[in-house]
């Protein structure tokens, strides 16, 4: 049957010789998708940029679906899209400011996320007064009884597994 050349982008495989590949490579159907794949990791500046300068997409804009999807050439976009695109924008270029700037800890780092679960935590334990021991382990509804689950299955014993004498790992 002879090799086979599978198309990542295009989630197909075909014949691999010379002129299949080059008819692959330069068709429409795979120019798109390569397309499609590299706009998934393009930055907000660009993708807003992009959009500001298209027309809406009447289609779009009545029905809220069009015909041509990703490949239009018009902005499928809303005012509060591009809104929330071009805060993003701003964002980034702040945070981008404060790490130039050598800004030690920007605002939304993990120390701001760990104070406030501190608290979050000491709160509720202060809510919770008396507090309650975890439920013991329950088997799930259905399984068969306890002595006909294999080892792995079985809850451990209360001291652990007893460990034989002279054992060795590794």
């Amino acid at each position: 049957m002879g090799k086979r050349y599978f198309c990542d982008y295009c989630d197909r495989s075909f014949q691999d010789n010379l002129h299949n590949r080059k008819k692959h490579l330069n068709g429409v159907q795979h120019l798109r998708a390569k397309r499609v794949w590299y706009d998934l990791f393009r930055d907000a500046a660009a993708i807003l940029q992009e959009e500001q300068t298209k027309k809406p997409c009447r289609k779009f804009l009545q029905t809220g679906q069009c015909d041509f999807g990703s490949n239009c050439r018009f902005s499928h976009m809303t005012e509060q899209d591009l809104e929330k695109l071009s805060a993003q924008v701003q964002g980034e270029q702040r945070s981008k400011e404060l790490r130039q700037e050598g800004a030690d800890i920007p605002p939304g780092t993990i120390e701001d996320w760990l104070d406030k679960r501190a608290k979050r935590l000491s709160v509720a334990q202060s809510n919770s007064a008396l507090s309650e021991k975890p439920a013991p382990f329950q088997y799930p509804p259905g399984w068969p009884p306890v002595q006909d689950l294999p080892p792995s299955l079985q809850a451990p014993p209360p001291g652990g597994w007893p460990v034989p004498p002279g054992l060795q790992w590794g």
